[in-house]
């Protein structure tokens, strides 16, 4: 990628983890990832695949995913899996809702197979809490509804939890650039931005255009 193009806030692969619990730590392992790859605002490829951990899941991962052990076990094992995400992942800086539980797993996966990857974290929902304020909560679900985008109602399933999010952040970039004439918005900003106080959001995003 050129060194232009990867400081671009909207030139990320927005990334989504289905898991058999909350941490890798805890033995947890993934079972799905979704990823989009946005090059400069436009949605240019698509990453999906079970993955088998190699033990059944629970009941509840089950229902709340949709994902059941009977899909599992025809799924490739997660080194097979992640050895292509890493690949299509290369150089890009990533995003995802809730960003510290996808990279503890994206992390740990990764890790298990020898891979790395050189690219950026930012948290569509960190970010969110910054400039939708006024938001009854910050879950993507919720957010999606509150910023009227359009959705299929499908959501814990990782493809399509990372489409959402994915619009969700080209939402936000699309009105920060409309409030403060910032364009082209960079990612390191939307990180910067993430770790703002709520308070300090409006002149910060002021200083940065001037």
């Amino acid at each position: 990628m050129r060194n232009t193009q990867k400081k671009r806030a909207d030139t990320v692969v927005v990334l989504d983890f289905e898991t058999t619990g909350l941490s890798p730590n805890q033995g947890s392992r993934a079972i799905e990832i979704g990823a989009v790859l946005i090059e400069q605002g436009k949605v240019t490829d698509r990453f999906q695949q079970l993955m088998n951990p190699g033990f059944r899941i629970n009941q509840f991962i089950e229902n709340y995913t949709g994902i059941t052990n009977q899909m599992l076990r025809k799924a490739p094992p997660c080194a097979e899996v992640m050895e292509q995400f890493a690949d299509f992942i290369g150089d890009h800086n990533l995003v995802a809702h809730n960003a510290s539980f996808d990279r503890r797993f994206l992390d740990a996966e990764l890790d298990s197979i020898h891979r790395e990857y050189t690219g950026s974290f930012a948290c569509s929902m960190l970010v969110a809490r910054r400039i939708y304020q006024n938001a009854p909560n910050h879950r993507l679900g919720n957010l999606v509804k509150y910023k009227n985008i359009p959705t299929d109602g499908v959501f814990h399933r990782a493809l399509a939890d990372s489409e959402m999010t994915s619009k969700l952040w080209l939402t936000m970039l699309d009105d920060i650039e409309d409030r403060y004439q910032i364009s082209p918005i960079s990612f390191s900003l939307m990180q910067q931005l993430s770790r703002k106080s709520k308070g300090s959001v409006h002149s910060f995003l002021n200083r940065t255009n001037k």
